[in-house]
């Protein structure tokens, strides 16, 4: 009798510490692989920008943190690649139609990066409200009898505003009750009735800029969103408002935002995530005292990194043995050929 195929599982590389010596996220989380029987895992053997199709030949499923799945990936006659985990919850980067062309499975892990994002949206309320950077300056410098001239802003009654309500957008403003905020938000799917029981009221677009003084960006990237927040919506907005984008970077149309912030007609930013990542050291945004900047990076904890692994292993596990992921992007893959015939 021949031995079953082994189910080969590929982690890209990124995953790993720079130092080399083990994965970014809690080693732990490879036990749900070491303990499936028929599952023999590994690193892809490049680090690269995108998956390759000699990637897609050697493994039936991918992690992929950082990584693009081009189509060209998927265009090789020897195509082994059935599943697609992203070690996250954005797939802007992946080709979900050649994906699904090609019968290959995508999922998200929405679950592990949820409460991470909504604490990194916090972190920046909190900061930006209390002109956190500022004050670090002034504090670093000497200046401390210039302190009064940085008065922050108290939160209580202050509107809170959500581009999307998606369960990053829910789970912020779970964690902002406390801080007696008024919360608001605009989405297409928006269900007024669902959201008031959660304390959230549902507007249009144009309400939402006009009343936000924290805007946060939580909807995903796509032809409809990308460039959304522009010149006009930035004219919409209170000058004493303040922009987060812990999203997509090209949701933000970043020219429009650097002369909205140097002409005054909004307060500042705090920025995630960029146009071009990583963003040039020359980008102007970074030259000014009204933003803040991380690199898409404010939510990696090793709470966040250990969630999002156990996240992905399982939905691989669960599509290896036939049964549907939590979250998967293009669930019509079920239906294609080489998901029918196993």
């Amino acid at each position: 009798m021949t031995e079953p195929l082994l189910y080969r599982v590929g982690i890209t590389r990124d995953c790993l510490r720079r130092d080399g010596a083990g994965p970014l996220f809690d080693p732990m989380a490879l036990r749900l692989l070491d303990g499936a029987r028929g599952v023999a895992w590994g690193y892809l053997p490049e680090t690269a920008s995108a998956v390759t199709a000699a990637d897609a030949a050697r493994y039936d499923a991918v992690m992929a943190l950082m990584p693009a799945v081009p189509a060209s990936a998927l265009a090789g006659p020897d195509l082994r690649l059935r599943h697609v985990a992203r070690f996250g919850s954005g797939y802007d980067n992946v080709d979900i139609a050649a994906c699904t062309m090609a019968g290959v499975l995508v999922t998200i892990a929405p679950d592990g990066v949820r409460r991470a994002v909504a604490t990194a949206i916090l972190t920046f309320i909190l900061a930006l409200a209390g002109r956190l950077l500022a004050k670090d300056r002034l504090t670093r410098a000497g200046r401390w009898a210039e302190r009064t001239d940085f008065m922050g802003s108290g939160l209580t009654g202050k509107v809170v505003g959500s581009v999307g309500f998606g369960s990053i957008a829910r789970e912020a403003f779970r964690l902002m009750a406390p801080l007696e905020v008024e919360r608001i938000a605009c989405s297409p799917r928006g269900d007024a009735e669902e959201m008031a029981r959660e304390g959230v009221r549902l507007v249009d677009f144009e309400t939402l800029l006009a009343r936000s003084d924290f805007l946060t960006v939580n909807c995903p990237l796509n032809a409809e969103t990308r460039g959304m927040i522009g010149a006009r919506a930035f004219g919409l907005m209170k000058p004493t408002a303040y922009l987060i984008n812990t999203g997509r970077g090209p949701i933000v149309d970043e020219a429009a935002l650097y002369e909205a912030l140097v002409e005054g007609r909004i307060a500042g930013a705090a920025l995630d995530v960029f146009a071009e990542e990583p963003t040039p050291r020359d980008n102007p945004l970074l030259a000014l005292d009204n933003v803040i900047v991380t690199p898409h990076a404010l939510c990696w904890t090793d709470e966040c990194f250990r969630r999002c692994a156990e996240s992905a292993f399982g939905a691989i596990l669960d599509a290896r043995d036939g049964k549907r992921p939590a979250f998967p992007v293009n669930p019509e893959v079920f239906d294609h050929p080489r998901w029918k015939r196993g």
